[in-house]
């Protein structure tokens, strides 16, 4: 005697609901009346196997479209931080573009210049150490550029040339300890040297008398009698110290120009006379 499993059994009796389903639908399509009052009892006959299926397939299906939105989003991630990317970089060309436009209006416009006769030139290289503070710029022989010509910014002394090629130059700044530059005081007319510090942001006041009046704020130009023509701004006092039984005054000046920011400068084309440096 062959005993029916229960599975079995279940098996049976979910093919013969099935095969009822159809064929009251079948019969409903065709407008059979009297099945209307079974069509409940099958809904809700079918309804555990239809509950069943929805669980085991909806999280499949909420997966597939998770994984459908996730790579859209990549996507989307993608296109905008290519896009941003873009905007910074355009945002950097147009800073870049703005400031030079500014130190251009500042060349073209150098009072202190008068007519000497000028090239504008653009910082290619900075030296790499502190022992010798200079710079290379893309202009030389070809344009006239000769050694020991001053190099100005439109706020004021930068240095001078100290070595040309044909098409590069190169400028000792007014911060190397070598560099020594005669200036006077707006203000009195007195006369010194400034001298360069290799390593520091500040300039040396030498040969100033103990009886001269200095104070923070003086403004000192190029004073005409060496190298440089006379009027260049230079830079301001900003530290005046008397030191006992010395002969001079510890003053020091910060330069005009800004050496940490050198970009576009001016060489003026201009033959120091023969004579005592300073």
């Amino acid at each position: 005697m062959v005993v029916q499993r229960p599975t079995s059994r279940r098996r049976s009796l979910l093919v013969l609901l099935v095969l009822t389903a159809v064929t009251l639908i079948t019969l409903d399509q065709r407008g059979s009346g009297p099945i209307d009052s079974l069509r409940s009892t099958v809904r809700d006959a079918l309804a555990p196997v239809q509950d069943g299926a929805d669980r085991v397939l909806s999280p499949i299906g909420d997966w597939i479209d998770g994984i459908a939105r996730a790579g859209s989003l990549k996507d989307e991630n993608a296109r905008l931080r290519e896009e941003l990317a873009e905007a910074r970089g355009e945002v950097t060309r147009s800073r870049s573009a703005l400031r030079e436009n500014e130190r251009l209006h500042e060349l073209l416009d150098l009072p202190f210049v008068e007519d000497i006769e000028t090239v504008s030139a653009r910082v290619v290289s900075f030296s790499p150490d502190n022992f010798d503070v200079s710079v290379v710029i893309d202009r030389g022989g070809d344009d006239a550029v000769a050694e020991g010509m001053p190099v100005v910014t439109g706020s004021g002394l930068v240095g001078e040339v100290t070595t040309v090629s044909g098409s590069r130059a190169t400028v000792r700044l007014l911060t190397d300890s070598d560099s020594g530059v005669g200036v006077r005081f707006e203000r009195s007319g007195d006369v010194a040297v400034v001298q360069g510090r290799t390593g520091k942001d500040t300039l040396r006041l030498d040969f100033v008398a103990p009886e001269l009046a200095v104070h923070p704020g003086d403004r000192l130009v190029t004073s005409g009698t060496g190298k440089f023509p006379s009027g260049i701004p230079v830079g301001k006092v900003v530290d005046v110290a008397s030191i006992p039984g010395q002969p001079y005054q510890d003053v020091l000046v910060e330069p005009w120009a800004d050496f940490g920011r050198l970009e576009l400068v001016k060489v003026l084309l201009w033959a120091p006379p023969a004579g005592p440096e300073g």
